[in-house]
């Protein structure tokens, strides 16, 4: 245990009425000696609430955690009132105290899975329920690890860690969530939330059904009116629930274990309408397959980029897969940290990244859902290479004005291109993905892409004015070719995985390459 001892743990040891060791005691609790109520020893911590901002009631002390190994956090809990809650801090948020559990000591446990030798913050954290009065007192004592040998790598968490990503709009006093389970008691809550600001937690339930309930008081959701607010819980990676924009509250329900648990959806029973149409009949088909999905509002971008869209393919460092800056052979000239270098404001190549439209605003109509906000075809790209691609339809350069460190290019089209313009050329890796994309919004939104031709000059130069065929030849010609020679990856299988979830349908050329041959090439 030398390596993750929490010292007086037992509060056995008090200095100027202070706790020996315990290092953060924040301005909303006051600490003091108890040698009535007790579980070990001769002494507790009687610690009394007096705020219901949890952010000003924590109670911590740093240890040092070796790599490889388990820890058995674990402290025992006795609720006065039951107006608070304890909930355990061990390098992150964990489970909750029961407070209806009043008059009695209760343990509160995690196992910790050190993966990084480092120092973690380790003690508790206090919320008020309902029927708080404003001052509570509850009694902790024998806060101990136990250690054993472990093969590192672990959840820390024997049933569902999930991760709960929130960022606020510019007034986050406004919004409060919380999650329950199917009887109606709370897991997880969060309220008095900072403006403008990231919060990620990993939360440990069990097996069952639970929603997710968010709350605005002033009634305009978190995005878009006021900041670009956006909420995602997210198991393994694969996001349960997301979104953003509501009113004045909005519940999500998801299911953890065998029954649920944020499946991407079985491709196969997913297609299993479609038999054997070809042309446009099977285009038709698969429209209104993926027809009616949820959009999640364009905030939702950002949790969806922060927990989907990283680099674990090329350098494998977490960072924001760009599909304007990965050099897919080579180091990247500069890597962007998620939620922390989403744009705001750029003055070259390598400040920010943001959200590319493949199939940019204008050539829709503007910032329209739930086309706006789709994320089948809403990329993460550095804002300055953005802004150069502009509307500028995909094509292959001549002669480039432009070209990014990942050699991207804008500049005038090759001749054998059939078109006589500006055009932005992705490289290689890219190019499927973007084909397939392009593909997608021309199937998804078949009901009313004939419309769409006229909205700008460079929409016009790639749409053809039908529903059926939707792209001029030279464009369409190029998308099958781009399509063949860029199949289907791994992260794109990913990618539509984590889409599915996040809104509720596929992209059928991931899914199915062939579809597209049977589309587009008997017409």
């Amino acid at each position: 245990m030398a390596s993750a001892d929490v010292l007086n743990g037992n509060f056995e040891a008090w200095s100027n009425a202070s706790a020996d060791n315990w290092t953060t005691v924040d301005t909303g609790i006051n600490v003091s000696q108890n040698t009535n109520t007790i579980k070990t020893g001769t002494s507790s911590a009687a610690i009394t609430v007096n705020t219901a901002t949890q952010g000003s009631t924590d109670f911590l002390q740093n240890i040092a955690v070796t790599a490889g190994q388990n820890y058995d956090f674990s402290v025992w809990v006795y609720h006065t009132e039951g107006g608070v809650k304890a909930r355990l801090f061990a390098d992150g948020y964990r489970g909750y105290s029961d407070p209806n559990l009043v008059n009695q000591w209760q343990q509160v446990s995690y196992t910790y899975s050190a993966t990084t030798t480092k120092e973690i913050a380790v003690g508790l954290r206090f919320y008020d329920t309902t029927g708080f009065d404003g001052s509570e007192t509850v009694y902790v004592d024998d806060f101990e690890p136990t250690t054993s040998a472990g093969t590192g790598g672990g959840t820390g968490c024997s049933d569902n860690e999930i991760t709960f990503s929130l960022t606020t709009d510019q007034y986050g006093y406004e919004t409060s969530w919380s999650i329950k389970n199917s009887s109606n008691i709370e897991q997880a809550i969060g309220s008095n939330l900072s403006n403008s600001t990231s919060y990620s937690e990993n939360i440990c339930l069990t097996d069952g059904d639970y929603t997710f309930t968010i709350n605005d008081s002033y009634g305009d959701g978190i995005c878009c009116t006021y900041g670009n607010g956006s909420y995602d819980i997210s198991l393994a990676g694969t996001s349960l629930v997301s979104g953003g924009t509501f009113t004045q509250t909005e519940s999500k329900t998801f299911t953890l274990g065998t029954a649920g648990g944020g499946s991407g959806g079985n491709p196969g029973t997913y297609y299993q309408s479609i038999t054997t149409q070809t042309g446009y009949s099977l285009k038709t088909a698969l429209h209104n397959l993926i027809k009616n999905h949820t959009a999640q509002g364009y905030g939702a971008i950002w949790t969806f980029y922060a927990n989907h869209s990283l680099d674990t393919y090329y350098d494998n460092d977490g960072t924001i897969l760009d599909i304007y800056a990965e050099k897919p052979f080579g180091s990247d000239s500069y890597s962007y940290t998620k939620v922390t270098n989403q744009c705001g404001s750029y003055r070259g190549e390598g400040d920010c990244y943001n959200r590319e439209h493949s199939f940019p605003k204008s050539w829709f109509g503007g910032t329209i859902e739930p086309m706006n906000s789709d994320i089948h075809h809403i990329f993460a790209t550095d804002g300055y290479v953005n802004s150069k691609r502009s509307g500028f339809p995909y094509g292959e350069v001549a002669s480039a004005t432009f070209t990014s460190t990942n050699n991207s290019k804008l500049g005038s089209a090759t001749s054998a291109l059939g078109y006589n313009g500006t055009v932005f050329e992705p490289i290689n890796e890219f190019k499927g993905d973007l084909a397939r994309a392009q593909l997608y919004m021309a199937t998804r939104y078949q009901n009313v892409i004939s419309s769409w031709q006229t909205n700008s000059t460079y929409g016009n130069a790639i749409l053809d004015g039908s529903s059926n065929k939707v792209f001029e030849t030279w464009q369409l010609n190029m998308l099958l070719r781009w399509h063949a020679n860029d199949p289907v990856s791994q992260k794109e299988i990913d990618r539509n995985e984590a889409a599915y979830s996040h809104q509720g349908n596929r992209n059928p050329f991931v899914d199915h390459p062939e579809y597209v041959e049977k589309i587009w090439s008997v017409n």
